[in-house]
């Protein structure tokens, strides 16, 4: 990316927080001065006595490039490319990699209280791998993208009237290669595209792929918010990454943490020696829960970091959402402290209203500069209209994980079948605000670590009823209106927790059940894609109707669900292992219904029971409905019926008899 020198407005944007292009004007960008090609260096540390570039180009010593101070805090310095050529000098730069290790660099830092520190450039576009923590020297223009037509496609795109079914990823851990080895973003495109293909979800979400030092963090920790990751490659080889997606028809979506940073001394905390973009109190500026620090969205240049930031990844590696991590954590002041551990707000409450300010400024620029892009809010607080537009008084989010639903539901698959009938209500407490945000439902990352057990390992009973009771839930769950989102893994039965030191087990799909329950995922995904029954009305009771939501006995939850022309796919639902052979459902019009999906069938390792033959719905009324049906319901299983439904005829209203006047006026 050549440098431009920034305007003045550009600076002051930078300042006051709305700059949305920092990274141009900040960071180490090639440029030509006097016909002598340089690199420019610039770095805002207002408080720093001196500040200098310093890397393996002249052994890392502090002294030799000192960077010149401007009047706004930032620091600037321009170094001609052949210091980092090891062809300027072959005698002094003969050892292996040398080519690479002279593009490090770092900016030494003397700050406030007279020492130095060493800090990776904030705006850096490539870092080394870790262990090694310094900033890389890397143009990223030139990348000739391919991706065209999916561009196109999705400036038009609706995403709240289509299907969006998400495969949750860790890149280093789904597979690697040889002796453990992680897997190269080409490697992983090309062999992850046939098996998204394959399997039917429409877009990949990935844990945070900006560059961070610990792998145990999964990359919620970042270093390097402007670089991707070096255990996988090059910035240019993550935009074939994604290019190759797109051209595969597939979205990408990034994790992006823009509520805390790490405490690592490369990173921002106090960057100069003093905080710039943390809080100057540490009520504000820490959570100890997780040893991070906040970001200080009072703070103007704080702002235009995490701004630009978002926007940089939207436009330069064209990805296509950014599911925004921890925004309750944003949201509230004493998130996560005990009394006395945080500071209220101007009006003595807990909301942090600099927060609201930049994800209302966030969501706005990002919906208006690109069309067809999602941003999505891990909130798991009650606060309301975070997917509501920002007239309206809401945050902007196009959507929201249904935190809420997962909890709730994977609360209740726990209990023991005899007992869920003391715990239905779980399954029927989220249609009461179904309807209020545009939800995802996600069954993430966070729900198979820690001693929560796999998807798998949490249904309770043998291993039959394990698989049989993971398939209804994946069955209810793709039913259930709002988006769908599943970790890796979680697809054919992983059995246990995700462990991010090594690639799934994937050898697993050598045994019985597990290539049933892959087939099944399968099966529903396409069927989910297939019919628009199943999400193109997720904003009102207009897409679904309840018609037996209270069979708390029985454990058993029926519903339809609707599209825009009224066609409807009836969804039953049993959590017991009990056979129920016939099962009056009673329906709002009269018609057919036909088995089209069944969990229990023994292609997926069900007891194959199914309803074989179209059914015609009965002119009997039952439970509330004029009309009725018999079924069987399998153990612990979804099925999908088509609802093929014959409408009411019109009754039209006699019309009055004409009076005498009226005949001999008609006739005059």
């Amino acid at each position: 990316m050549f440098y431009r020198p920034p305007t003045h407005q550009e600076r002051e944007e930078f300042h006051q927080g709305t700059s949305r292009h920092a990274y141009t004007m900040l960071g180490a960008h090639p440029a030509v001065n006097n016909e002598i090609p340089v690199w420019n260096f610039s770095v805002w540390a207002p408080n720093a006595q001196a500040v200098s570039v310093t890397g393996e180009f002249c052994q890392w010593r502090v002294e030799p490039y000192p960077m010149v101070k401007q009047f706004d805090g930032t620091w600037e310095l321009q170094l001609e490319r052949r210091l980092f050529d090891p062809q300027s000098d072959p005698d002094k730069y003969n050892y292996p990699d040398a080519a690479e290790k002279l593009l490090s660099y770092k900016y030494a830092v003397k700050g406030a209280d007279g020492q130095w520190h060493l800090k990776a450039d904030p705006y850096a576009f490539r870092s080394q791998l870790r262990p090694n923590t310094a900033s890389m020297l890397t143009d990223i223009d030139g990348y000739q993208w391919g991706d065209e037509k999916w561009m196109n496609i999705r400036a038009k795109w609706n995403p709240y009237r289509s299907p969006i079914n998400i495969y949750e990823m860790h890149l280093g851990s789904w597979r690697r290669g040889e002796d453990n080895r992680m897997l190269s973003y080409t490697e992983i495109a090309e062999q992850l595209i046939p098996y998204i293909k394959e399997m039917g979800y429409t877009h990949v979400e990935l844990l945070p792929v900006m560059e961070h030092p610990l792998d145990m963090s999964w990359g919620y920790q970042v270093t390097g918010y402007y670089a991707p990751t070096a255990r996988h490659g090059k910035p240019k080889e993550f935009m074939r990454f994604v290019d190759m997606m797109h051209q595969a028809n597939i979205g990408v979506i990034l994790d992006w943490v823009p509520a805390h940073f790490p405490r690592d001394e490369i990173g921002l905390r106090m960057f100069d020696g003093s905080p710039c973009y943390e809080h100057a109190d540490w009520r504000r500026a820490e959570m100890k829960q997780w040893g991070t620090m906040l970001f200080d969205y009072g703070r103007g240049e704080a702002c235009s970091f995490l701004l630009s930031n978002a926007c940089f990844w939207l436009e330069y590696y064209h990805v296509d959402g950014l599911r925004c991590d921890a925004v309750s954590s944003m949201l509230y002041h004493d998130f996560c402290r005990e009394e006395g551990e945080w500071l209220p707000n101007q009006y003595g409450n807990n909301v942090n209203i600099e927060a609201l300010a930049f994800l209302r400024r966030l969501n706005e620029t990002i919906y208006h500069d690109f069309p067809g892009v999602m941003t999505i809010a891990e909130e798991s607080s009650a606060y309301p209209m975070v997917t509501k537009p920002t007239y309206m008084g809401g945050l902007g989010f196009g959507f929201k994980w249904n935190m809420g639903w997962m909890n709730d539901m994977l609360s209740y698959i726990k209990v023991d079948p005899v007992y869920r009938k003391w715990h239905h209500d779980k399954l029927t407490f989220s249609l009461f605000y179904a309807f209020t945000e545009n939800y995802i439902l996600p069954f993430s990352h966070d729900e198979v670590v820690h001693g929560k057990h796999s998807m798998l390992d949490k249904q309770p009973g043998d291993l039959w009823r394990k698989f049989a009771g993971l398939r209804a839930l994946y069955g209810y769950t793709m039913a259930h209106p709002g988006k769908k989102l599943l970790f890796m893994g979680g697809e054919f039965g992983h059995f246990i927790e995700w462990n991010e030191d090594d690639q799934l087990d994937w050898f697993l799909l050598v045994y019985d059940n597990h290539p049933e329950m892959q087939k099944c995922v399968k099966h529903l995904n396409a069927f989910y894609k297939k019919y628009s029954e199943m999400w193109e009305v997720e904003d009102s009771w207009d897409g679904f109707e309840w018609l037996v939501p209270n069979d708390t006995d029985n454990s058993v939850v029926i519903f339809t669900r609707s599209n825009l022309h009224g066609e409807s796919v009836l969804c039953v639902t049993n959590f017991t292992p009990q056979f129920i052979p016939q099962y009056r459902v009673g329906m709002p019009l009269m018609g057919t219904i036909e088995e089209a999906l069944n969990t229990d069938r023994a292609e997926y390792g069900g007891s194959n029971q199914f309803n074989a033959a179209p059914l015609e719905v009965e002119n009997i009324p039952f439970n509330g409905q004029p009309y009725s049906v018999e079924i069987c319901i399998p153990p612990l299983s979804t099925m999908y019926f088509t609802y093929d439904k014959i409408p009411e005829p019109e009754v039209k209203e006699a019309l009055p008899e004409e009076t005498a006047s009226e005949k001999d006026a008609k006739e005059e």
